[in-house]
């Protein structure tokens, strides 16, 4: 780190501890969702017990040379066997709401066919665990662990996953709908279709352009008939679909540039954008990708069911230039210096956040927003005194939840801030190495130690003077 970007880091984060006063929280409603956010394969481990079914990140982080020093979820967090301990943590903060994921593998091991009791009762205890302890469930349905047996019939790029996933969806929420109101379909489908299928980086760890794109279909299609079933099931429920989204911008004013930035916004946020609200596919981008899609009468009205909600990932904005030789997009991000980095190497832009709440209220015109992961990984180290210093983090929070705030101001309907992570966990390719949480976990013992960060989010929440802790 430079001298420059050591002094940044101090300069906010001396400005994180004193300036609670210009965080806008009356822009905030009354009921605004204050919360967390985990995911199944990332914290639970147990993946062999109750009649758990393996995974495609089963598969895929027990091949050699794919996770950083081969690490698996195989025990993560331990949270299925922890998992009151882990709601205390909650409460600790004083969280309203708790988003987590619910393995498919656990429901139906096989992906199709008969639903596993052991499975549900497991989310049947977590649920009823969250409301005695007056923190609302926020359930997702799919957060990329899809049943090795389903890929082996071809996984995403088949319309039977699809088909597949509303029946999973189905069982769970005449399972937990009658207490569950708040469900997401699918968390960052641009990772599974994209990163899983053309880049390899992630599981299945397919690079094929063919593949990618017909996963990205189905897997929006899927969005839709699980959005079906779900209502079906639970008539109240409130339903929405989680994308991971960044602000785009040209490297240089150059025409090349602006262009590339173009097929960048088209290939991380217009693409799940248009189609989940009634636009359809971009044709620039089907014509970029040069693959047909397999559509059938009716799939587009099917992806674009109402939403009740849309949920936002946010982490770094994308800066890009072109690159012709590349795969598609044809564009490849630029690291700019003497820029603020976290320990993802990923670029700090607070005014992202807002940037693109405000985008979503006017192009989109959702009834709801939900900030649904925002966090930062750091290299952080458990004291002598049992205490975590986690300076950089606390001012990514703090900025990112200003900036929140600025874009409710200015009309966004936003209704709830879920951090990422409630604790360090297993961060996917990356293993154990890369830390999110507000809770630092060692693995070795599964001690759970609060961070700085997390006693400044907090302070956040308890600032808040109107709140309630609902989700929806």
């Amino acid at each position: 780190m430079t001298h420059a970007e050591r002094t940044s880091v101090t300069d906010r984060t001396d400005s994180a501890r004193t300036d609670f006063a210009r965080i806008d929280f009356a822009a905030l409603p009354d009921d605004f969702a204050w919360g967390v956010a985990t995911s199944a394969y990332q914290i639970e481990g147990a993946v062999a017990e109750d009649g758990r079914g393996r995974s495609i990140w089963d598969t895929y982080s027990h091949t050699p040379g794919k996770t950083d020093s081969g690490d698996t979820g195989d025990t993560a967090c331990d949270h299925y066997h922890r998992w009151r301990g882990d709601i205390g943590l909650m409460r600790q903060l004083g969280v309203g709401a708790y988003r987590f994921s619910i393995a498919w593998p656990r429901i139906v091991p096989n992906g199709v066919g008969p639903v596993n009791a052991k499975g549900l009762a497991f989310y049947d205890r977590l649920v009823d665990g969250l409301l005695e302890a007056g923190i609302t469930p926020s359930a997702t349905l799919y957060h990329w662990d899809l049943p090795q047996a389903l890929q082996d019939r071809g996984g995403w790029p088949e319309r039977e996953t699809a088909e597949h996933l509303a029946a999973y969806a189905s069982a769970v929420a005449e399972k937990l709908g009658d207490r569950v109101r708040h469900w997401a379909t699918l968390n960052e489908p641009l990772c599974s279709a994209w990163i899983g299928h053309l880049e390899g980086r992630m599981a299945p760890g397919v690079t094929d352009l063919t593949a990618a794109v017909r996963a990205s279909y189905h897997l929006l299609l899927g969005h839709g008939l699980a959005t079906q079933a779900i209502r079906a099931a639970a008539p109240e429920a409130e339903v929405g679909i989680v994308n991971n989204l960044s602000t785009v911008e040209p490297a240089t004013g150059s025409e090349a540039d602006a262009a590339a930035a173009r097929r960048m916004d088209g290939h991380t946020n217009r693409w799940w954008l248009d189609p989940v609200h009634g636009r359809g596919f971009p044709a620039d981008m089907r014509e970029v990708y040069g693959v047909d899609l397999p559509e059938r009468a009716g799939d587009l009205e099917t992806i674009a069911q109402p939403l009740d909600w849309l949920g936002l990932n946010y982490y770094f904005p994308a800066v890009v230039t072109g690159e012709p030789s590349g795969p598609p997009p044809f564009a490849r991000q630029v690291r700019r210096l003497h820029v603020p980095r976290t320990g993802m190497d990923w670029e700090i832009d607070a005014g992202g956040i807002e940037t693109l709440l405000l985008r979503l209220t006017r192009e989109y015109a959702p009834r709801k927003i939900y900030v649904t992961e925002n966090g930062s990984a750091y290299p952080d180290v458990v004291r002598p005194e049992g205490t975590v210093e986690d300076p950089e983090r606390t001012a990514y929070l703090h900025e990112h939840v200003t900036a929140c705030a600025r874009a409710a101001r200015k009309g966004a309907p936003l209704a709830g801030y879920f951090a990422w992570s409630l604790m360090d966990n297993f961060e996917w390719a990356y293993g154990y190495d890369k830390r999110f949480g507000l809770f630092h976990v060692d693995y070795a013992t599964q001690r759970r130690t609060l961070k700085d960060s997390g006693r400044h989010y907090a302070e956040l929440i308890r600032s808040h003077p109107r709140r309630t802790p609902r989700a929806a």
